[in-house]
């Protein structure tokens, strides 16, 4: 018998991932197709969707309440395949940050991003970039990820300058609400570009949610300013009549398993094929601290792939299994999302390995809470299936270099304090931010990190590698300021 050789496919990683960004928006699309049929709303999905466009939406607008199952899956489905319009035709390679925006779109499709409000938040970035002379292609991933302001975009654009009741499914577009939606735009435009690079130093990489650490902070002063300061009362969440959701609220976890487990099985298949029919290089990837790691230079598209699909089964298994055990949330649409979510950084830092001590310490804080509340004689009145803990501990995820740098026992720990303050943090915005988790996150990183660095010191390749970063971004950093210069 002859030996055949099996050769890696030929494709480059950013092949590789606009493949990725179409499969995955592709699969949302047809589901929403199915999704119509299994729920009974063929003939009422775009009137779902734009209900879900027209209504305002903080923290946490349940997409499958406001719109349906199958008009969250198109909302998602449409809004991913307009970023992978993007990513084919501006000149360029697609990068692993590109992906991770990406993630981050669809994910918050479910709960507080549409595609009516994304586009003012995703379009101001180009702004700042063409007036720097910045590659758009390159930095594609700040427009992507500057979306997490869309609340404010509906809030701004529907509800805000309204002086009488909001009634939900009526537009009343005022001049003033307009003109202020312009102006938020522009601001995003140029403050989210210049605050990302500054929350990367507070937390020295250890959350890989960069965003949500500067977000949040600059969410917090716009809320309070707008709200707070103005004598505005801050605004509920939408509530809406749905039979359909009341009907089939507990199938959602039924269909939501079927999809997932579609998708991550392909994932799987689709990396063991183009990486030779193997899953050589995968120990190592699972082997990596995911501290400032870039795993598709590293080890190749193709075993992010298998890392996308393993990671994806995990997360899916400790959902079911907090619902199954506890009395929560259950598959909302928040919770539909946080498993998109949970992918973001599945090529520059996350795996099966480094994210289970998270998982882990999430539920160490519930075990220690129901155990002191016992001796207390009093009721817990949360659960580790509460929407709001489902929705940080995705992005708690986001710690997973802790896990990678100090240890198991470190990766508990930031697990624990995340869980510990993640339900105080919306407060801080009003919910007008949609990366809450990885502010919580960040914030978690910026109380833990130095305490671990007095007792746990780094060793000296560890303070080399980081001087030579350090070094490299200054360069960089440099480079760039002569450029302007220039220009």
């Amino acid at each position: 018998m002859k030996h055949i050789s099996r050769k890696k496919l030929n494709y480059s990683n950013s092949d590789i991932i606009n493949g990725i960004v179409f499969g995955f928006s592709a699969s949302l699309l047809i589901s929403s197709i199915v999704a119509s049929v299994y729920t009974g709303e063929w003939g009422n999905v775009f009137r779902n969707w734009y209900l879900i466009m027209i209504s305002p939406c903080p923290l946490v607008t349940d997409y499958l309440f406001i719109g349906g199952l199958a008009s969250a899956m198109l909302n998602a489905g449409a809004c991913g395949m307009a970023c992978f319009v993007f990513m084919i035709c501006l000149k360029g390679d697609s990068h692993t940050n590109t992906l991770a925006g990406y993630f981050l779109v669809v994910a918050h499709c479910f709960y507080g991003l549409n595609f009516l409000n994304m586009w003012p938040c995703f379009l101001a970035p180009f702004l700042y970039l063409h007036h720097k002379k910045l590659d758009f292609k390159n930095n594609l991933h700040i427009c992507m990820f500057a979306t997490s302001f869309a609340p404010f975009i509906s809030e701004f654009l529907f509800r805000y300058t309204e002086r009488e009741q909001f009634i939900f499914g009526q537009v009343n577009l005022t001049v003033p609400g307009i003109l202020l939606t312009i102006a938020f735009s522009l601001l995003l435009g140029y403050v989210v570009p210049a605050i990302l690079p500054g929350a990367h130093a507070w937390h020295k990489g250890y959350n890989l949610y960069n965003g949500g650490l500067a977000f949040g902070i600059f969410g917090f002063f716009i809320y309070n300013f707008m709200y707070r300061t103005m004598g505005i009362t801050p605004p509920d969440v939408i509530v809406r009549d749905n039979p359909i959701y009341a009907s089939f609220h507990h199938n959602f976890r039924l269909y939501a398993n079927c999809f997932y487990i579609t998708i991550f099985t392909i994932c799987i298949l689709m990396g063991y094929l183009l990486n030779g029919r193997s899953f050589r290089s995968f120990s190592h990837l699972i082997r990596d601290t995911g501290f400032r790691s870039d795993f598709a230079e590293k080890y190749g598209m193709p075993i992010c792939l298998i890392n996308i699909g393993f990671y994806g089964f995990l997360f899916l298994a400790y959902l079911n299994l907090v619902i199954f055990l506890t009395e929560g949330a259950g598959f909302t649409g928040p919770t539909f999302g946080i498993v998109l979510g949970a992918l973001t950084f599945t090529a520059m830092g996350q795996h099966p390995r480094n994210i289970w001590p998270i998982l882990f310490g999430y539920l160490c804080l519930y075990l220690v809470t129901m155990f002191f509340c016992h001796i207390d004689g009093r009721e817990l009145t949360w659960s580790i299936s509460t929407q709001s803990y489902l929705n940080s501990v995705a992005f708690a995820t986001g710690l997973s270099p802790i896990t990678g740098r100090y240890g198991i026992r470190a990766g508990i720990l930031s697990g624990f304090l995340c869980a510990s303050i993640c339900t105080a943090t919306i407060m801080l915005h009003g919910g007008f931010v949609l990366y809450n988790g990885g502010f919580t996150a960040g914030i978690t990183a910026l109380v833990l990190l130095p305490i671990l660095e007095h007792y746990i010191p780094a060793t000296r390749e560890e303070i080399k590698s980081f001087r030579l970063n350090m070094a490299d971004l200054i360069t960089v950093e440099v480079n760039h300021r002569k450029s302007s210069k220039k220009n």
